[in-house]
């Protein structure tokens, strides 16, 4: 899938001097090279995977590797979730127990695994997810359906709008510390900001 930028000739990468030492090595982490899984298992990183360019609607390997590293580091990380249902698994177990059963929901409706399934089979088991309709089978007795689809959308979506290239394409301005935003009225920029091409300066 191609990828358009409405901020063609923007890098936010170009204005990394004026963000501080800390916030500098937190952005560029994001853009690898990556360590090998500390946690997630080999299918379980190429189920993910998949399942990370449908939901961000994006194939380019980069953006996919900090999604799937993120991922990784925030399961295995013992720090507590802000909130979650008390019916709900812990999201270490909600994420690794539920992409088995995506694997397994796919097997019983396609007779095949997800990540040898057609790219619009694999679509339409996730559609089904986010819709708590897929193919019925014991697991999803403890794993909720569209909790689990909310909560792989949440992290992945997040991950990706956190990766400097996408902050270009969508003319995101990065971190503020320490110069911080100061025309913050509806439609205004700072002198530094990126403008669409044609748009006018205010």
């Amino acid at each position: 899938m191609a990828h358009y930028s409405h901020y063609p000739n923007y890098d936010v990468l170009s204005l990394i001097n004026e963000w501080d030492d800390h916030t500098k090595e937190i952005v560029l982490k994001r853009l690898g090279p990556f360590p090998e899984p500390q946690l997630l298992e080999e299918k379980e990183v190429k189920m993910l995977r998949l399942i990370a360019k449908h939901l961000c609607y994006d194939n380019r390997d980069d953006i996919i590797d900090w999604i799937l590293y993120y991922v990784d580091q925030r399961l295995k990380s013992n720090i507590g979730e802000n909130q979650r249902k008390s019916t709900t698994p812990e999201e270490k177990v909600l994420i690794r127990e539920g992409v088995k059963a995506i694997d397994k929901a796919t097997q019983t409706k396609y007779g095949k695994t997800f990540i040898s399934a057609e790219i619009s089979e694999q679509f339409e088991i996730l559609a089904a997810l986010q819709l708590g309709s897929a193919p019925l089978i014991p697991e999803w007795a403890t794993i909720p359906q569209q909790d689990l689809f909310d909560k792989l959308l949440d992290m992945m979506i997040g991950a990706y709008y956190s990766h400097p290239t996408v902050w270009s394409e969508i003319g995101y301005g990065g971190p503020a510390y320490p110069r911080g935003y100061y025309r913050i009225e509806l439609g205004w920029t700072d002198p530094w900001e990126p403008r669409r091409p044609g748009a006018a300066k205010k």
